[in-house]
């Protein structure tokens, strides 16, 4: 698919993009086989090879009269599935996308329906289509947000595994988009840096705003990242004082039985000449002297506040 950059996208044939690139900027979206067969339409002078399954990240590279690089977008509704990868390559005349799936189409076509531009230049479409990536982001990191303290309150009533799950879970997701967030900083850098002079000096406000966006984003990111660390350290905390409370009753019944064991074992020795074993007091003697030693114990490890 071929547009000229005018008011708006505007979808165009591949013949009339040849009679117009030399006056109008371009935006074309070709699988990798088109790419192979109509490179050198462009004339960028690269011979770039594109393998969709070897795009790792996002990244751009400056060469001598072009500008190449892929994309890796983590997919928003399902962080856990695989990115959504693409290349480019540009000039100062338009961008070529290389994409074997939809990824840039559904952006483009978003582009298409809702942006109109009063000055329109490929530095402006770079920007909606990298602000696109990141639309709603910052909802996303809202949502995170209060998820984050739902588990929190959670922990405070009474901590369990699954919150630990749900905050390895969010600390993941956060985690890939700040890496993310990381490179797409880094490709705006470059594209700002403007090294081969592609771009008007006017319009570098455009990568300038993106930078500042990303900034913001990125920032968001490594709080809730903090907060899913302290959330942590709370489950654990809240984990040790269950641990530390089950483990005070333990010594206080071990305490208590104690010398309760002491007398049994005294008595349980069989000699003759006991006198309480023919007192016919022996017996309850015996069970008092016991509850005494169990309510010394209570009152002790009460004042103590041990229990």
């Amino acid at each position: 698919m071929f547009y000229l950059i005018k008011e708006r996208l505007v979808e165009c044939k591949a013949e009339e993009l040849k009679k117009c690139n030399r006056q109008l900027q371009y935006v074309a979206v070709l699988t990798s086989e088109e790419w192979a067969e109509q490179r050198e339409c462009f004339e960028m002078g690269i011979d770039m090879e594109i393998n969709t399954s070897e795009i790792f990240g996002t990244k751009i590279e400056v060469n001598y009269d072009s500008l190449t690089g892929t994309f890796a977008i983590p997919d928003r509704k399902d962080l856990d599935a695989d990115d959504r990868v693409f290349a480019f390559a540009m000039d100062e005349r338009g961008i070529v996308f290389i994409d074997d799936s939809d990824t840039v189409s559904e952006l483009i076509d978003k582009i298409t329906r809702i942006k109109y531009w009063r000055f329109p230049s490929l530095e402006r479409f770079l920007y909606d289509f990298l602000e696109m990536i990141v639309h709603d982001d910052l909802r996303l990191m809202e949502r995170y947000e209060c998820d984050l303290d739902a588990v929190e309150k959670e922990i405070l009533s009474g901590a369990d595994e699954e919150c630990l799950q749900k905050i390895n879970l969010i600390r993941g997701d956060v985690r890939q988009l700040r890496i993310n967030y990381e490179q797409l900083i880094d490709l705006g850098q470059e594209l700002e840096e403007n090294e081969n002079d592609f771009f008007t000096e006017d319009n570098l406000r455009y990568f300038h705003l993106f930078l500042n966006r990303m900034a913001r984003l990125y920032d968001v990111a490594g709080s809730l990242r903090d907060y899913t660390v302290q959330l942590n350290d709370l489950y654990k905390s809240r984990i040790d004082m269950r641990q530390n409370r089950i483990m005070t009753v333990l010594t206080v019944v071990t305490a208590i039985f104690m010398p309760l064991t002491l007398i049994v074992g005294w008595y349980g020795m069989n000699f003759v000449y006991m006198p309480e074993l023919q007192s016919p007091f022996g017996y309850p003697a015996v069970m008092i002297v016991s509850l005494l030693i169990v309510l010394f114990c209570l009152i002790f490890f009460k004042r103590k506040r041990w229990l």
